[in-house]
C-alpha cells in the first residue's frame, strides 16, 4: 500500500489501510488515520492529524510551517477531520504561538488546485474552495461556504456559514451567513438561495431569509436597528438566529 519510493519518517504513525504515492515525503509527527489515500509528490509535516478517508493528491503540501516572519520554530500543529479532498498543489500550514497554536480543518471539505489555507484558519464542514481561493491567517469559514475561484479572505476575517463568495470577491470584512458576496472589496449582493435549496431550507425559511436581508442590507437602517428588528423575528424563524449571532460576533464589521 506504500510505495517503496515514498519516504516515511520513523515515528510516523498510518493506519493499515492507508496509500502512499512515490516520492511522497511524511514528517516523523504525522498520523494518518483508515482510508487515507495520499498520491505522490505530496509533502504532509509537521504535528500533523489527519482523520479518516482523506485525499492527498499530488505535489499538496500539508501541515508546514506558518508563513509568518514571527513563527520562531515554535510547536504548533495542524488539525484535519475526515473525507476532505486536497487538490494539486493545495498548501496548508500549521499554526502558530500567538494564534493558538492549530489551523483547523473540520470534515467533507473540497479544496481545488492550488488553494491555500494559512496559518490559524478553522475551516468548518462542507466548505469548497475552487481553484487558487485563499484564505489568510485566522480566517474562520463556517459550514458550507463556497469560495469562488481567486476569491481571497483577509486575516483575521469571518465568513459565516452557508455564505457564497463569487470568483475574484476580495473580503476584507467579516461575511454573515447565506449572503452572496461580490467584488473588490466584497459587497452583498443577495442571499445564496440556491445553495440554501440543495441544503434541503424551505421555500419559507429561504422567504424569511431573504427579508432578513432586506432588513439588513436595504432598508437604510443602522446596523443596530436592524439587528434588533430581526432579533424581534427569531422566536419564529430560528434560521435567523444564526445571522443575528453571527453579527455579535464579528470583530472587523460586516460588508456593507
Amino acid at each position: 500500500m506504500i510505495d517503496p519510493l515514498a519516504q516515511i519518517a520513523v515515528g510516523a504513525r498510518l493506519a493499515a489501510d492507508v496509500t502512499v504515492g512515490a516520492f511522497t515525503v511524511i514528517g516523523p509527527r504525522v498520523e494518518l488515520g483508515p482510508g487515507c489515500a495520499i498520491g505522490p509528490h505530496a509533502v504532509i509535516t509537521g504535528a500533523t492529524r489527519i482523520g479518516a478517508r482523506n485525499k492527498i493528491f499530488q505535489f499538496a503540501s500539508i501541515g508546514d510551517a506558518p508563513q509568518d516572519k514571527k513563527y520562531a520554530g515554535e510547536p504548533t500543529r495542524l488539525e484535519i477531520g475526515d473525507d476532505n479532498v486536497f487538490r494539486e498543489f493545495t498548501s496548508v500550514n500549521r499554526g502558530t504561538a500567538q494564534g493558538g497554536g492549530v489551523t483547523r480543518v473540520g470534515s467533507d471539505n473540497l479544496f481545488m488546485a492550488y488553494t491555500h489555507v494559512a496559518h490559524d484558519c478553522v475551516v468548518g464542514d462542507h466548505c469548497v474552495l475552487a481553484n487558487y481561493a485563499t484564505l489568510g491567517g485566522h480566517v474562520h469559514l463556517g459550514d458550507w461556504v463556497i469560495m469562488g475561484g481567486y476569491a481571497g479572505i483577509h486575516q483575521f476575517t469571518k465568513v459565516g456559514p452557508h455564505a457564497f463568495l463569487a470568483n475574484n470577491t476580495a473580503v476584507t470584512r467579516d461575511v454573515p451567513p447565506y449572503v452572496m458576496a461580490v467584488g473588490a472589496p466584497s459587497v452583498p449582493h443577495s442571499v445564496n438561495s440556491e445553495g440554501l435549496k440543495r441544503r434541503g431550507f424551505s421555500a419559507a425559511q429561504i422567504r424569511n431569509i431573504k427579508n432578513a436581508f432586506r432588513i439588513l442590507y436595504r432598508s437604510d437602517l443602522l446596523l443596530a436597528d436592524a439587528v434588533a428588528k430581526l432579533k424581534i423575528l427569531v422566536p419564529d424563524q430560528p434560521e435567523l438566529a444564526l445571522l443575528v449571532d453571527f453579527i455579535g460576533e464579528s470583530t472587523r464589521s460586516l460588508i456593507r
